[in-house]
């Protein structure tokens, strides 16, 4: 029997028909929700992510704005560009693209955000708060991946789960998301001992490590749900996920594709967290 495919494409549009629903009400009270994107340099991948996220925002009645430097960007450029964003009143979030060039400090422009606009969930504040389990940006993929194992009604409570990939975008805030939902939690990752062993005790596996088909059908519990965060482009030109998905579907309860997957709801979650700053 193959596995039930869990459809983000389909579901993160009912999550942005929502979105779009409660940009309406408050523009009602005046509110027009803004996200201004910042991304530094060329990457392809990156441009791509960029237009996605700005047509989801003008669908959504999200004013969006981008802010575009060479890689020859200074790291004072991009301080001084996020200091101008966090006193605009009209940017209710903001995004900085990754990666950035090489020679900037990340985690210094990230903490730089301030945490009222933090859109991506990635300043220490809000990864504090998930830690203590107090209110705050959740990162979007993680959130992504929770809102489809409750859509498809995944049971999580009391069941093994195995997070490969230790991230601090990914791995680690989603261990902590299924740990708040009563899970087991265990992190793997590319130093782990027997891989294969550790995932096949798991009932829900997740792979976000970023090596195609990484996971095969001999890694899964039968009956498991599988979770593939990874996308790769194969020298053919073709993506691919972490997980071998034609033969795991076919061991798996419940499987997400690549593409079509988690990544639309990543966007999906990321119109949220805006629409979530601009209502406080």
């Amino acid at each position: 029997m193959s596995a039930i495919i869990l459809d983000g494409k389909a579901l993160s549009a009912q999550v942005r028909a929502e979105v779009k629903s409660k940009v309406a009400a408050l523009a009602q009270r005046g509110i027009r929700p803004g996200l201004a994107v910042v991304l530094a340099g060329d990457d392809p991948a990156s441009k791509v992510y960029v237009r996605n996220k700005t047509r989801a925002c003008e669908e959504a009645g999200v004013h969006s704005q981008q802010i575009d430097y060479p890689a020859s960007v200074t790291q004072e450029e991009l301080m001084a560009c996020i200091r101008k964003l966090n006193a605009d009143p009209a940017v209710h979030g903001i995004l900085v693209q990754l990666p950035l060039p090489k020679h900037i400090d990340a985690a210094r422009v990230l903490a730089a955000v301030s945490p009222q606009k933090d859109a991506d969930g990635f300043h220490v504040e809000s990864m504090g708060a998930l830690v203590a389990g107090a209110p705050g940006f959740v990162p979007c993929t993680p959130a992504g991946v929770m809102r489809m194992l409750a859509h498809w009604d995944v049971p999580l409570s009391g069941r093994r789960a195995v997070v490969i990939g230790r991230s601090n975008i990914v791995g680690k805030p989603l261990a902590l998301l299924l740990l708040q939902k009563d899970a087991t939690v265990t992190i793997s990752h590319s130093k782990t001992a027997d891989l294969a062993a550790v995932a096949r005790q798991a009932d829900i596996l997740v792979a976000a490590i970023g090596r195609p088909k990484l996971v095969t059908a001999q890694m899964v519990k039968p009956g498991a749900c599988v979770i593939d965060v990874g996308i790769n482009r194969l020298a053919d030109g073709s993506l691919a996920g972490d997980v071998d998905f034609a033969a795991v579907k076919d061991v798996a309860g419940w499987i997400t594709p690549v593409p079509g997957g988690v990544g639309p709801m990543t966007i999906a979650m990321l119109l949220e967290n805006c629409v979530q700053a601009a209502s406080k």
